[in-house]
C-alpha cells in the first residue's frame, strides 16, 4: 500500500448501492443533483441519514453530562455532601473526557473514525449501567462512574463534527451542524427528571441509557459509512499527508484564530457548566429564601425549578443555536468577519441578562425567568457557530486533533472547574448555616460568570482580526518541511 494513500483508513465498511454507477443504458445520465458531494463516498441521501444517527448519539451524551443537575438538593440530601463536593460530580466527569481528548484526537485523524466512537459508546453504556447499583455511603463509586463515561463523550465528540465536515460543505456544513448542536439544549432537558428518589431515579435513568447506548453502537456499525477525508472540499492529495502529532500541535498554536475561538468557547463552557449544575439549585434556595419553597429536609425535594429551566434551556438552545447560524448567514454577505462577531455579540448580550437574573431572583421569580431565558437564547448562539469556525480555518487531516485541543482547553478551564469553583467560593461566603446564607453565597458566586461572558467576547472580537487570513491559508494549504507519518492500514 502507497504511504500517500490519504483513503485507505476511509474504506467504507458498507457501501451504497449507487455508488460508482455510470449513465444507463437509456443513454439518460443518473441525476446527479449533489454531484460535488459525491466525492465523499457517501450519497446525498446517505449522509444526512448518518447526520441524524451523530445527532442521536450527541442528544444522548449531553442527556448524561447534564442528568446530575436536575437532581441536585436530591443527591445532596442523599450522600450528605456540602456544595463543594456537589461540584466535583461535574468536575470529575469533564477531566476525565478532557484527558481523554487527545488520544482519541490523535486516533480520529489516523483511524477508522466510525470503530473508534462505536468502541468508546459501549463502554460508556457499561459504566452507565454500573451506576445503577452504588449506594448512599459509596459517593467515590459515584465519582468514579462519572469520571469513566467520560470515555465515551471523548471518543465521539472530538470525532463526530470532523465527519460532518467530511460529508458537507458551505452553508449545507453550517446547516448540518446547526442540527447537531441542537442536542445541546434538548439534551439538557434531562435536568428536568423528578424521580421520587435518588434511588429509584439512578436505577431507572442508568438502565434505560444504557439500553439507548447500546442501539447507539448498533446505528453506527450498521449505518454510519466512514468519508474520505477532505475530498468533499477537492483538496489536491499532496496536501492530505498526515503529520506528526507535535507537528500538528506546533501547527495549531500559530493559529491565531483557532488559539482565539478556543479561548472564547472556553469561557462558553465556563457558564454554561455553572448554570448547568448550579442554576435549579439556586432557584430552589431563592424560594426558600422568599418563603415560596420549603427546605429540602428528607427526600424528594422540590424539583419544580429544574423542570422549568429545563423547559427553558431546551427552548432558548434551539432559538440561540438557529438564529446564531441565520444571524452568521446573512452576516457573511456583509463581512468575511462575521462568525467571530456573532459570538462575541451572542456573550455580551448575555452577560447583562445573566446578572441581572441572578439579582433579581429573591424579588421576582417571573423577572429572574425572563432574564435567564434572554441570557440563554444569546449564549446559546455560539455553539454551532464556533464548531464551523474551527473546521475551516483548521485542514482535514489535523481537524480531530483540533477537536481534541479545543476540548482539553475548555474543559480545563471551563466546565471543569467551573461548578467546582462556584461551589468552593460559595461554601467560603457564607457565613452561618441558614437559608439566607444558603442563597446569598451561591448568588455571589454565580455572579462570576457574567463576567467570564465579557472576557469571552472578547476573545471573539480578537478573533475576527485573524479570521480572513487563517481561512485563505486554511484553504490554501501546502506542506513544506513537515514530518509525514506513514497512513497505517486498518
Amino acid at each position: 500500500m502507497s504511504l500517500t494513500d490519504v483513503s485507505a483508513d476511509t474504506t467504507p465498511f458498507f457501501s451504497d448501492d449507487n455508488e460508482g454507477e455510470g449513465p444507463t443504458d437509456n443513454g439518460v445520465g443518473s441525476p446527479q443533483p449533489e454531484e460535488e458531494e459525491s466525492a465523499s463516498g457517501v450519497s446525498d441521501r446517505r449522509a444526512k441519514v448518518i447526520v441524524v444517527v451523530l445527532c442521536y448519539i450527541n442528544l444522548l451524551n449531553y442527556m448524561d453530562r447534564f442528568t446530575v443537575a436536575g437532581v441536585l438538593p436530591d443527591i445532596e440530601q442523599f450522600f450528605s455532601i456540602s456544595d463543594g463536593k456537589s461540584g466535583l460530580l461535574q468536575t470529575v466527569f469533564i477531566c476525565s473526557y478532557m484527558i481523554l481528548a487527545p488520544l482519541f484526537g490523535y486516533l480520529g485523524d489516523r483511524y477508522n473514525r466510525k470503530y473508534i466512537m462505536c468502541v468508546g459508546i459501549f463502554f460508556w453504556s457499561l459504566v452507565t449501567l454500573a451506576s445503577s447499583f452504588i449506594g448512599k455511603e459509596h459517593f467515590w463509586a459515584l465519582l468514579l462512574t462519572r469520571g469513566l463515561v467520560g470515555v465515551g463523550e471523548a471518543s465521539y465528540s472530538t470525532i463526530a463534527p470532523t465527519i460532518i465536515a467530511d460529508l458537507f460543505v458551505k452553508e449545507m456544513r453550517t446547516n448540518m451542524l446547526s442540527i447537531f448542536y441542537f442536542a445541546i439544549p434538548v439534551g439538557r432537558w434531562d435536568n428536568a427528571q423528578t424521580y421520587t428518589q435518588w434511588k429509584y431515579w439512578c436505577l431507572g435513568y442508568s438502565h434505560f441509557s444504557s439500553v439507548l447506548g447500546l442501539l447507539a453502537v448498533i446505528l453506527l456499525f450498521f449505518v454510519v459509512q466512514e468519508p474520505k477525508r477532505g475530498a468533499i472540499e477537492a483538496r489536491p492529495e499532496h496536501t492530505l499527508h498526515r503529520t506528526s502529532w507535535m507537528t500538528d500541535i506546533k501547527a495549531l498554536c500559530r493559529n491565531p484564530s483557532f488559539v482565539l475561538s478556543t479561548f472564547g468557547f472556553t469561557t462558553v463552557a465556563f457558564v454554561t457548566g455553572s448554570l448547568a449544575l448550579w442554576a435549579p439549585a439556586f432557584l430552589f434556595r431563592a424560594g426558600v429564601f422568599t418563603g415560596e419553597k420549603q427546605p429540602c429536609l428528607k427526600a424528594p425535594c422540590d424539583n419544580s425549578d429544574s423542570v422549568l429551566f429545563g423547559i427553558i434551556t431546551v427552548v432558548t438552545g434551539i432559538l440561540g443555536v438557529t438564529s446564531g447560524v441565520q444571524v452568521s448567514k446573512k452576516l457573511r454577505t456583509r463581512t468575511p468577519r462575521a462568525d467571530p462577531l456573532v459570538c462575541a455579540a451572542g456573550l455580551l448580550l448575555a452577560a447583562p441578562f445573566l446578572y441581572l437574573s441572578i439579582m433579581f431572583a429573591q424579588a421576582s421569580t417571573v423577572a429572574t425567568y425572563v432574564f435567564i431565558f434572554l441570557g440563554e437564547t444569546f449564549l446559546s448562539m455560539n455553539w454551532a457557530v464556533v464548531a464551523d469556525i474551527l473546521l475551516y480555518v483548521v485542514i482535514p487531516t489535523r481537524r480531530s486533533t483540533a477537536e481534541a485541543f479545543q476540548i482539553v482547553l475548555s474543559h480545563l478551564l471551563g466546565d471543569a472547574v467551573s461548578p467546582y469553583l462556584i461551589g468552593v467560593v460559595s461554601d467560603s461566603i457564607k457565613k452561618s448555616d441558614s437559608y439566607m446564607w444558603d442563597f446569598r453565597s451561591l448568588q455571589m458566586s454565580l455572579l462570576l460568570c457574567s463576567f467570564v461572558a465579557v472576557v469571552g467576547g472578547a476573545f471573539f472580537l480578537a478573533t475576527a482580526l485573524f479570521i480572513e487570513k487563517d481561512r485563505h491559508l486554511a484553504e490554501n494549504y501546502v506542506p513544506s518541511g513537515e514530518q509525514i507519518e506513514p497512513v497505517l492500514e486498518q
